[in-house]
């Protein structure tokens, strides 16, 4: 029999293809009785490390280019609405740090769908008090507390340490998977990381 291990997901909202990831993630799961752990990360500090200011993916106009149709398709195949938004990559740090203090509440993975829907889908900024504080009202959240509690110095610093955490796994860009210590990059490795997860335990040994 399969044994189903945990998916730890790691995801930024200012990332594109974190999106259809996103949105898409937990339903997967689910539907194979497979946990998502949320791990929000910060991948400005990342791509510093690696000696990049921005996204290696929108270097060169080209590949920018190429980048948006290719969310345009993916989203239309997820049926997912899409719009470019406007200005990107757009600041993230407040809903990363309410991501952040709600990692392991029922309710993460709801308000990461309606962040993501507010960027990609409205083209709507989403680093703004105002909008998230509406947007935590909408999910009757406590709104209030969370954001105040999302704006502690040791909230702060447990994002930080999950970003640090993150470059010491080796992760490079999101979203990112890991099934163990099996490693997944990308919306496009989604469905695998899903399938990794319920091999068979000898199934997944064979790789190591």
């Amino acid at each position: 029999m399969p044994v189903q291990q945990d998916i730890e997901f790691w995801f930024e909202f200012a990332s594109n293809y974190c999106y259809p990831a996103v949105m898409r993630v937990e339903s997967l799961a689910a539907a194979q009785g497979i946990r998502i752990r949320w791990r929000p990360f910060l991948l400005g500090p990342v791509f510093k490390a690696m000696g990049n200011e921005g996204s290696p993916l929108f270097v060169h106009e080209a590949k920018a280019r190429y980048v948006w149709r290719d969310m345009a398709r993916r989203c239309q195949r997820y049926g997912l609405p899409f719009q470019q938004p406007s200005v990107f990559p757009r600041r993230s740090l407040l809903p990363m740090r309410i991501a952040t203090l709600g990692s392991e509440e029922p309710w993460i993975g709801a308000f990461c769908r309606e962040v993501m829907t507010l960027q990609f889908a409205h083209d709507r900024e989403i680093d703004d008090p105002d909008a998230m504080h509406r947007l935590l009202s909408e999910l009757s959240l406590p709104a209030d507390d969370i954001l105040r509690d999302a704006l502690t110095p040791q909230n702060k610093q447990q994002l930080r340490a999950r970003t640090e955490a993150a470059q010491l796994r080796g992760i490079f860009g999101a979203p990112t998977l890991f099934v163990g210590k099996e490693m997944f990059w990308g919306d496009d490795r989604l469905d695998d990381a899903i399938e990794w997860a319920v091999r068979p335990a000898q199934a997944r040994i064979l790789s190591q």
